[in-house]
């Protein structure tokens, strides 16, 4: 059954690639959040609605809001911003069942998403400040903070017993892709268009999705 839903939520996840790259909009309004209520339904058939896997349920509840409000024909920007935000809150609560300790592995791995993620900010914010949009600057930048955190929070899975090297993997190559495609999402809109930008962020997205959730389902269910 599980196997099926997954293939139900790549094929899905697959119409939407196609809705993106052809502009087909009504397609588009079905298949995104499709990918989401797909995954919902993956998540209903395990023990989503109470212990850890509240908060992926969570995450994926959020974000389908952010789909929503970003691919409205009047794009609902800050709403989908927190929307999204909320869902990475989720996910680093889900990830932070035991607190990461604290040595050279970790703050190296702190100090090099702390630099990307200055990095990435100031070009994005130089952007809001050519395009005259500064009052998204302290949004951006809470937005940028929290999602560093949820990178971090996924791939210190690693240094956790609990956490099998495979579920480990999965939610951190989830998590590193979810960052990318927000990264190019808003380099795309705020900084320089990008070619093929908005069809490289939806495929970056949905992956990012698949592998968090999927991951965090067999290390809980297994746990």
């Amino acid at each position: 059954m599980n196997k099926i839903i997954i293939l139900i939520i790549i094929v899905i996840a697959v119409l939407d690639w196609i809705a993106v790259a052809k502009k087909w909009k009504r397609l588009e309004y079905f298949a995104k959040p499709g990918v989401m209520l797909a995954l919902l339904a993956y998540l209903a058939t395990t023990n989503a609605f109470q212990g850890p896997l509240v908060w992926f349920t969570l995450g994926v509840v959020f974000s389908m809001f952010g789909d929503v409000f970003l691919m409205l024909p009047k794009e609902q920007f800050i709403p989908g911003l927190i929307s999204f935000l909320l869902a990475h809150i989720a996910y680093t609560i889900g990830f932070t069942t035991s607190l990461p300790i604290l040595n050279l592995p970790t703050i190296i791995l702190i100090l090099i998403l702390l630099l990307t993620a200055y990095q990435i900010y100031k070009r994005i914010s130089d952007g809001l400040d050519s395009k005259q949009l500064m009052s998204l600057k302290i949004p951006v930048l809470a937005y940028t903070i929290i999602i560093t955190l949820m990178v971090f929070s996924a791939i210190t899975t690693f240094l956790r017993l609990e956490w099998s090297f495979l579920s480990a993997m999965s939610v951190s190559i989830g998590a590193i892709l979810f960052f990318l495609s927000d990264t190019i999402l808003a380099w795309n809109k705020f900084v320089q268009p990008l070619r093929f930008g908005k069809l490289i962020t939806i495929i970056n997205y949905h992956l990012g999705q698949i592998l968090i959730i999927i991951g965090a389902v067999y290390h809980f269910t297994n746990f």
